[in-house]
């Protein structure tokens, strides 16, 4: 029988040294900014039960679950996103909190991945979730403000946001008579823009405006006139006016600075069923793919017994310090000050003294030889310049 003992499952890798340094990095910057917009960390469960992922607003492929039965047969998951276990939480634990409620985490999500080529099934995301409010358009504006800084704090010069709003996709497909599989098809050649599979598809369902404007969608993206071509194609007066709140959001993130690093995208159709409003996207110049997304969604927390209105966004921990690294701004170990030898019967004495360096905010090592001559050896072998011995007395020595 062929062990797996030595290796790790596909879709997983062991972090080593500087690796851990990049993504606590991350974790601590995102984390920083977060409590400095007023939003407070919250942590759900690594496994959920099955129900809470499938329903018509947070229907999860069960393919793309990772499936495992508690202790009574239930069927429970590994959390495969965020915003739903919070959507949950905020209508339960939550329920009688005043609202607006501004919430953020730290935590993995699983998905099971097997037909995309060096995908992560284990991924750390950190995001906002930012609940309740009366005013829509402000909790938008500080969402998507939240997102851009976000991205500005890895590398201020080369990111972008791509903004769109999910509803001129559901606007089109609901004029059509389709069902669930169809339509989710459609979203899926969409998002990978798979122009010439969305066009056979779209010809077979028939040809007249509707279906001639979801060809065109994956290729509205671009600059504000976006928006222009896409009223041209095809408007009512829902569209026109998913079309005048995408402009307004763009104009707004304009005039505060973010002129340049803001595009639109009319072809963001996230598979994640339960946005209802804006969509967006966060992407940094060394990561090919989005490390950054979000939207609102309106509905979700209310499929949980109370109806509330949210946005948010998550962000993927591990792209993100891979481009830190990529791009030279990884950290790296702060370097050990001395190590410390303890001469015989003084060992304890050495430990104490370790003990208050480390206190004081020194880095230290703990010498594990018999000998000074050895710990001299080892220091300098580990590029530690100073060796302190505890004995009667206390010496320094510079290695």
């Amino acid at each position: 029988m062929k062990r797996y003992d030595l290796i790790t499952p596909e879709g997983t890798r062991d972090l080593l040294f500087e690796d851990c340094l990049a993504r606590r990095k991350v974790e601590k910057t995102l984390a920083d900014l977060f409590k400095g917009f007023g939003y407070s960390e919250v942590v759900t469960p690594g496994i959920e039960f099955y129900d809470a992922f499938s329903g018509s607003t947070r229907n999860f492929r069960q393919e793309s679950l990772y499936k495992l039965t508690d202790s009574k047969g239930r069927l429970i998951v590994l959390r495969p996103d965020t915003t739903i276990p919070i959507a949950r939480l905020t209508a339960t634990r939550l329920k009688e909190a005043a609202t607006p409620l501004r919430l953020y985490y730290i935590q993995s999500v699983y998905s099971n991945n097997a037909l995309l080529k060096g995908r992560s099934d284990e991924v750390v995301q950190a995001g906002i979730e930012l609940i309740g409010g009366e005013n829509h358009k402000r909790a938008d504006l500080e969402v998507l403000c939240t997102a851009v800084e976000a991205l500005a704090s890895f590398d201020k010069e080369n990111f972008r946001l791509e903004i769109g709003h999910i509803g001129y996709f559901k606007e089109l497909v609901a004029q059509l008579d389709l069902d669930e599989d169809t339509v989710e098809e459609i979203r899926m050649l969409i998002s990978s823009k798979n122009y010439p599979a969305l066009n056979d598809l779209l010809d077979e369902i028939g040809n007249n405006e509707i279906t001639g404007a979801l060809k065109q969608l994956p290729s509205l993206f671009g600059g504000v006139e976006v928006l222009d071509k896409a009223s041209d194609i095809y408007a009512n007066d829902k569209i026109t006016g998913i079309l005048y709140n995408l402009r307004e959001v763009y104009d707004r993130l304009s005039c505060l600075g973010y002129e340049g690093k803001i595009s639109v995208d009319l072809g963001i159709v996230s598979h994640t069923d339960y946005y209802t409003g804006i969509v967006f996207k966060g992407y940094l110049s060394e990561v090919g793919q989005s490390v950054l997304k979000g939207g609102r969604y309106d509905n979700l927390i209310g499929s949980f017994g109370k109806d509330l209105p949210a946005v948010g966004f998550g962000v993927n921990v591990d792209s993100v310090a891979r481009h830190l690294e990529r791009i030279g701004e990884s950290p790296v170990s702060k370097p050990v000050d001395a190590l410390i030898f303890g001469d015989k019967g003084y060992v304890v004495e050495a430990m104490a003294h370790a003990q208050k360096l480390v206190r004081g905010g020194a880095k230290v090592e703990h010498s594990l030889f018999n000998t000074y001559e050895e710990t001299v050896a080892y220091a300098k072998s580990k590029g530690i310049g100073k060796v302190i011995r505890v004995g009667s007395d206390i010496t320094e020595e510079q290695v």
